[in-house]
């Protein structure tokens, strides 16, 4: 008689040649789907239309987006989280949003628990003001902030948004009263009302203000990251200013936890080869997007160092409004 422990190891056997040949067969005719938590037009949602049919390619497969946009990206994370790990669910995720969220309120994520795959850009925030606008510096933010408490307000993309992390980020490093936050339902409401003088701030990402910098109508005062953006050589950084503020969005793409090995080894194979092509990075430069491309562990070894900042900050300037 067979125990029942004999039992389940002849099942085990029995299934393990299955499972290896589908991850052989993987992805055969069944598409890849890339879940972007928010609506489409944004930047998550055109880095991943960009990336994933030359992904995909590289697999030998093809590939299908779906926007699954609620509650500041949470909705999408966690459809990415719980999805099946078999390949066939990915997504797109910006940080340190992925991170700030579960720090805030309960989430069916664990944010470093997903299988991370790549980092693709790195967007510095950025500090921008209308042309006209007697703001011309860092400093001049933070004097009018002393002076007069409270009355100086800022617009971003919301609650949480890697654009008020930046912000409170600011204000602890110089010791500075809260601002009036605004938060606006995405980038194009931000700015626009950047130019309308409803607010006098906008706290965004360096390439929001590309454009609008370029044609005068918007001053960058300046931008959050470790060196100056070669698309926008002549704005400072935060520490060239006497802030010592490093703060970015970076957009890259995870799969579920527990992603087969094989599988998701020939999924790092076909990021890094892609972040790798001449055309690619042709049409990157075209489309504004600042790379900072990040295989697998690097990718993650990133977020965790976020994400330690990040519990670091919420101490001293929660983001919940």
């Amino acid at each position: 008689m067979v125990s029942r422990r004999g039992l389940a190891a002849l099942a085990v056997g029995m299934a393990a040649p299955a499972v290896l040949r589908a991850q052989a067969a993987w992805p055969g005719d069944r598409p890849i789907e890339a879940i972007v938590p928010y609506p489409p037009g944004g930047g998550v949602d055109i880095m991943t239309r960009l990336m994933m049919p030359l992904v995909a390619a590289q697999v030998g497969g093809r590939s299908v987006v779906t926007n699954r946009a609620g509650a500041g990206g949470q909705l999408g994370f966690e459809a990415i989280y719980n999805a099946a790990p078999d390949g066939y669910t990915i997504g797109s995720v910006t940080a340190p949003v992925l991170q700030a969220i579960p720090i805030e309120r309960a989430v069916r994520y664990r944010p470093l628990e997903f299988s991370f795959l790549a980092n693709v850009v790195e967007d510095a925030n950025a500090f921008l003001v209308a042309g006209a606008s007697p703001l011309r510096s860092l400093a001049d933010v933070a004097a009018a902030a002393k002076a007069r408490p409270g009355t100086l307000n800022y617009g971003t993309t919301g609650v949480g948004s890697d654009d008020h992390i930046a912000m409170l980020a600011f204000e602890a490093e110089g010791k500075l009263p809260p601002m009036t936050h605004v938060p606006f339902a995405g980038a194009a409401p931000a700015m626009q009302a950047l130019l309308g003088r409803h607010v006098d701030l906008v706290v965004g990402n360096a390439s929001d203000g590309l454009g609008l910098t370029k044609e005068g109508q918007v001053r960058t005062l300046g931008q959050a990251s470790p060196a100056r953006w070669a698309a926008l050589p002549e704005v400072p950084t935060f520490r060239e200013q006497g802030f010592d503020v490093v703060a970015t969005a970076s957009r890259g793409f995870v799969g579920p936890p527990g992603l087969p090995a094989p599988i998701l080894a020939r999924l790092e194979a076909a990021f890094a080869a892609v972040l790798a092509d001449s055309a690619f990075l042709r049409e990157a430069e075209r489309l504004a997007l600042p790379l900072r491309p990040l295989i697998g562990p690097a990718y993650r070894g990133m977020v965790a160092e976020m994400d330690a900042s990040l519990q670091s900050l919420w101490h001293q300037r929660p983001w919940r409004d």
